[in-house]
């Protein structure tokens, strides 16, 4: 079983939402997706436990024959780098399932078959070493994607969900035409690693980078890039914005990690400069976007560019400490935003308002849900002990040894990132005022902001027994970061090593 686990990992979720298709009763569609979930979830972990962390080469790899004509190979594998995102994005599939177990009212079947659809994708491109397989995985996301928001979102749903597939389509065209390039620059060959280690000229590295960048940006998504995330993650259920902020921002700078920067390292540090700007950028204005958000679900969204600007800056440091920051940030930011966007989908199945001045009255009458969005947020500004603290550190150590004057600009989004996380927690949990009101305008046309006070019921087990699983991981990588570290020092070694290599080849474009 061993030989063929990742395409087990891969393709079980596909496997359930095919038998989904048989299935007419509700209530049975969300057992057997959970239970497809958990079992996806439950194959991932093997490979964990059987990864061999002292070697950067490549684990679990299954290749067979294609389309041979066209040397194009059926070829999977992990290394350090990826194998933690693998186990996130099974996680995180749980956690769908169990966000969306009441707030999916109609088309459940349809839902769920493009959730698990959707896993398979996602899978999938963390796995690929063809890169025309990659690109496979890469726009399967699109359609189920587009299904999730435009079907299952809130009324502005569907210039939402083509603003998001446009946004990610000319971004994959540009990609694809790079990819067409490097296979006839390579002598015919898909392969990653083989083009890995193939040289190019410069020029070619500058244009063909260029193409892949807009592709990655758009998923990041980096500044200017970024204005399809609000749209989506406002219109999106939750578990929608769960699979957006936990996963699919995730691809762009593995996009970066995996392919941008082993391939072409002289474009790579060329072109740093400009995109380590943009992230400091994103970091600060990212920040105060957030700062400016009246709807608690955009705040979020906003932080994602603030917090994925750290990630950006991480990698393009070319630093131990800043490329390991970054990758250990993006597991970080999987789990800890994943779970604030399902306390937020949780309150609003229970007030139909996501406006902060609506509420003021969680400490007292929801006080288990409270407590779990206070530690979610104190994980997201980075507090001593949680999983954000560690991330951050370590891209600051990077950053200092790279260029001390970056420390100033990381320093100002952590106090950003401070203030707008207990801005929303501070008017959610006591209000503004002593009597925990916290203004008026309830939004979604509800004219009185606390008309759904008397409704609101605290956490249920489910969602308890999610929100939990998502905190362990917090504390997990807040006091033990090693048990994740662990997996990726040999394979950031590699990846340090390759940026700094220099592959020019002495032909012309």
């Amino acid at each position: 079983m061993s030989e063929h686990l990742l395409s087990l990992v891969i393709f079980l979720p596909l496997l359930g939402a095919a038998l989904l298709l048989f299935i007419r009763d509700e209530r049975a569609i969300r057992w057997i997706a959970l239970a497809v979930a958990l079992g996806d979830f439950a194959v991932s972990i093997p490979l964990l436990t059987g990864f061999d962390s002292s070697t950067h080469k490549m684990q679990f790899v299954e290749r067979y024959d294609w389309i041979p004509s066209w040397n194009i190979f059926y070829y999977l594998g992990v290394d350090g780098i990826s194998v933690l995102f693998i186990f996130l994005t099974a996680f995180l599939g749980v956690i769908c399932v169990l966000a969306s177990w009441t707030g999916i009212k109609h088309r459940v079947k349809e839902f769920m078959i493009s959730l698990l659809a959707m896993q398979t994708a996602m899978l999938g491109v963390f796995a690929a070493l063809d890169l025309l397989l990659f690109y496979l995985f890469w726009e399967s996301m699109l359609i189920p994607m587009y299904l999730i928001i435009g079907v299952w979102g809130g009324k502005n749903r569907i210039y939402s969900a083509v603003k998001f597939f446009l946004y990610t389509l000319a971004g994959s065209i540009l990609m694809l035409v790079g990819i067409i390039a490097l296979y006839f620059a390579a002598g015919g060959t898909f392969d990653i690693p083989s083009l890995m280690e193939h040289k190019y000229s410069f020029v070619f590295q500058i244009w063909v980078f260029l193409a892949f960048f807009v592709a990655f940006a758009v998923k990041v998504p980096m500044v200017p890039f970024h204005t399809w995330l609000p749209d989506a993650h406002v219109e999106a259920p939750t578990a929608g914005s769960i699979i957006l902020a936990g996963v699919l921002l995730k691809l762009g700078t593995y996009g970066f990690l995996r392919f941008s920067v082993p391939m072409f390292p002289d474009a790579s540090r060329y072109l740093s400069t400009p995109i380590i700007i943009i992230s400091l950028v994103a970091i600060i204005y990212g920040a105060f976007l957030a700062l400016a958000q009246k709807d608690m679900k955009k705040l979020i969204a906003y932080s994602s560019i603030s917090h994925m600007g750290f990630v950006t800056l991480g990698i393009f440091l070319f630093n131990k400490n800043g490329v390991e920051g970054a990758i250990l940030q993006m597991f970080n930011h999987g789990i800890t935003t994943s779970a604030l966007f399902f306390c937020i989908g949780l309150i609003y199945e229970r007030t139909h308002t996501r406006e902060i001045s609506a509420y003021g009255w969680g400490a007292s009458r929801v006080p288990y849900y409270t407590t779990f969005l206070f530690l979610f947020s104190l994980a997201s500004l980075g507090f001593p002990g949680t999983n954000g603290f560690i991330g951050e550190l370590l891209i600051a150590f990077g950053a200092f040894e790279a260029y001390q004057p970056y420390l100033i600009f990381l320093l100002i989004g952590i106090v950003f990132g401070a203030a707008y996380m207990l801005f929303m927690f501070k008017r959610m949990a006591y209000g503004a005022d002593s009597h925990g009101h916290g203004g008026h305008g309830g939004g979604h046309g509800h004219d009185d902001p606390h008309a759904h006070e008397h409704k609101v019921w605290d956490v249920d087990l489910r969602e308890a027994i999610a929100l939990l699983a998502l905190l362990v991981f917090v504390f997990w990588v807040g006091f033990h970061p090693e048990d994740f570290l662990k997996y990726m020092h040999v394979s950031v070694s590699r990846f340090i090593e390759q940026a700094n290599v220099i592959k020019i080849s002495a032909s012309g474009f």
